[in-house]
């Protein structure tokens, strides 16, 4: 049984997500400050954390940090500051995803089941992704149909595909595909996943599987 901790200072909000979970068979505990938080992941030991940001005592992305200084248990916020700096702190602080308030039950269900997927230990990874009408050979370093991709574009697609359905914020890829210091050049990006989108979407113009969260980052979409 998945174990989830809900971390949110809305006492109907925790009850009805404690509902919802525990109808689908998810253990859950709760917490309603992030001092909580840390106490409850430490003796509970979930499989994931759904996280407010905006907690009375201590602020949701310090909570990340405190979070990360010892485990890597998948991290979604739930946050109503949508497209604020503080979201976007807390991804790069190590969140894996985030839900905006208000938010549809059925969505933050499926984030909950990508996030624990990947964080599953006897998941073997597949080497092959569809994207439209091509496949990706992540292995062979291949895309049918005879599309060629430069080494630029090979780091940023696996990147994406290896995490499926998880928000990869910008600054995570400027420093995993050119590194450190090209944090702030996020009009490479722009530019590297309109060719990747030319090369591999069906229709460029409105992606289905290479999807763009706005200020934030990226996100691919099996």
């Amino acid at each position: 049984m998945t174990r989830v901790l809900i971390v949110d200072d809305e006492p109907q909000l925790l009850r009805a997500l404690r509902i919802n979970l525990a109808a689908r068979h998810y253990e859950v505990t709760l917490a309603d400050d992030g001092g909580s938080a840390l106490r409850q992941a430490a003796q509970f030991h979930p499989d994931v954390v759904v996280l407010d940001l905006g907690l009375p005592d201590i602020d949701g992305v310090e909570v990340v940090h405190g979070l990360r200084g010892w485990t890597s248990v998948p991290i979604i916020v739930l946050s109503g500051r949508a497209g604020s700096q503080d979201k976007i702190d807390a991804l790069d602080a190590g969140a894996d995803d985030y839900v905006t308030k208000p938010f549809d039950i059925e969505e933050l269900l499926a984030r909950i089941r990508a996030v624990t997927r990947r964080a599953s230990p006897h998941e073997t990874q597949p080497a092959q992704f569809r994207i439209g009408e091509r496949t990706v050979d992540l292995a062979a370093k291949t895309v049918s149909g005879d599309v060629r991709l430069t080494p630029t574009e090979w780091r940023l697609l696996e990147l994406l595909l290896r995490n499926p359905g998880r928000l990869i914020s910008q600054r995570q890829m400027l420093a995993e595909v050119w590194g450190a210091g090209y944090a702030k050049e996020t009009h490479y990006l722009r530019q590297y996943m309109a060719q990747l989108r030319r090369k591999l979407e069906p229709d460029p113009a409105r992606p289905a599987h290479l999807i763009t969260e706005p200020g934030m980052g990226y996100r691919f979409t099996p």
